[in-house]
């Protein structure tokens, strides 16, 4: 920051000159590819590269930006490419302006909302045409790159440590629940639980039952394989006296049990309500720890979601219930939650490392997006000429 803003000092002592984007790039529609051959050259879509085909439509870095659907996904591409005509591409004019600073400044403006229609959204060249770009010294343009780049590829760096834990954490949890060399005994979920609860959901236009509230109440959507500590919504306890919710205990293994979430676990750290489409198992502890039941039920999450019944794949109680699990030791109490409480320890660094939203690095790469956004913004700020 401190050497662009020297840079700007020296280079634009007046100000940054602004111009229109026509004076400082060419916007050119897509066409059809389908007359061409299958080859290297990627063809681009709005949702990005579509297939490849033999015949490119340029050949110099780009930023190509969605004439329809999703208007903030922007590309930018330094090879030869298509794209089809729900894309503009641009000829950059390099004299006076770096291709990826144009990328980087575009990204900042919000092209979503100068939207011009009413049903799919279309951005039109001649709204296009008139948003004023920053033009600084090429010398200044080139530093934002490099520092942009830079924050891109530490996260980036940190993207493809996630996966590898992740596929790390994969390997350890199925060799853990192989439980090789140990006497095992099968039960199923209902076995270890003490007791299974529901839920249910508040009349909605009742404002009585949602303004004002402190109740957490979860829904499906919030059961992501992880803990639970607070719920986006809140109800009041109007709603808890004049409807099937019911307070579920801490330390519930949860399982979304309805539609596209059906199969999806997590566990309550705190006492909270649900919605109809969750099945909340707590688990006896003088049976089974309810961590590695939650680890048992995420690891076959596959296999549980393929159990679901119904055009919606919907899950019930007896399914859950029904659903079979390791238990070692299970003749021998002590031994089998030492055993369990060894699994859970080894799982729980892994899962806190890839899901942990606080300080694993989930949440470094959050604090490198929002670190991104925040130098992104101020690099690309510019005063005009006075």
């Amino acid at each position: 920051m401190s050497k662009v803003r020297t840079m700007l000092d020296q280079l634009c002592p007046n100000g940054v000159e602004f111009k229109r984007l026509a004076d400082v790039a060419r916007i050119r529609n897509g066409k059809d590819y389908k007359q061409f051959g299958e080859g290297e050259i990627p063809v681009y879509g709005t949702g990005g590269i579509m297939k490849y085909i033999d015949t490119a439509a340029y050949d110099k870095p780009s930023v190509l930006i969605p004439r329809k659907g999703s208007l903030d996904k922007l590309y930018y591409v330094d090879v030869p490419f298509w794209t089809v005509d729900t894309i503009f591409y641009t000829e950059i004019n390099e004299s006076i302006m770096v291709p990826k600073f144009f990328y980087y400044f575009l990204k900042t403006q919000r092209l979503e909302e100068m939207n011009q229609a009413g049903g799919v959204p279309s951005l039109t060249q001649t709204t296009l045409n008139e948003i004023p770009i920053p033009v600084p010294h090429l010398k200044i343009q080139k530093e934002v790159v490099r520092i942009l780049d830079k924050f891109i590829e530490l996260e980036a760096e940190l993207e493809a440590e996630l996966e590898a834990r992740r596929e790390q954490y994969q390997h350890y949890r199925d060799v853990l629940f192989t439980l090789k060399g140990l006497p095992v005994e099968w039960k199923t979920l209902c076995d270890l639980t003490k007791k299974w609860y529901s839920g249910g959901t508040p009349t909605a236009g009742r404002p009585e039952y949602y303004v004002g509230g402190d109740i957490p109440w979860l829904r499906t959507q919030e059961v992501r394989f992880s803990d639970i500590e607070c719920t986006e919504i809140k109800i009041t306890q109007a709603a808890l006296d004049n409807s099937a919710v019911k307070w579920i205990p801490e330390n519930c293994v949860i399982i979304a049990i309805s539609g596209a979430t059906a199969g999806r676990s997590a566990i309550n750290k705190i006492p909270l309500t649900t919605n109809q489409h969750c099945g909340c198992l707590e688990i006896d502890s003088a049976k089974a720890l309810y961590r590695y039941v939650f680890h048992w039920v995420s690891l076959n999450y596959e296999k549980i979601k393929s159990l679901g019944q119904g055009a919606r794949g919907d899950l019930n109680s007896s399914i859950i219930r029904n659903f079979s699990i390791p238990v070692p030791y299970a003749n021998d109490l002590e031994k089998s939650l030492v055993e369990q409480a060894r699994i859970v320890t080894v799982l729980d660094k892994f899962d806190y490392l890839v899901n942990g939203i606080r300080e694993g690095l989930p949440a470094e790469i959050q604090a490198r997006r929002q670190q991104y956004d925040y130098y992104r913004d101020q690099l690309l700020t510019f005063k005009g000429f006075a």
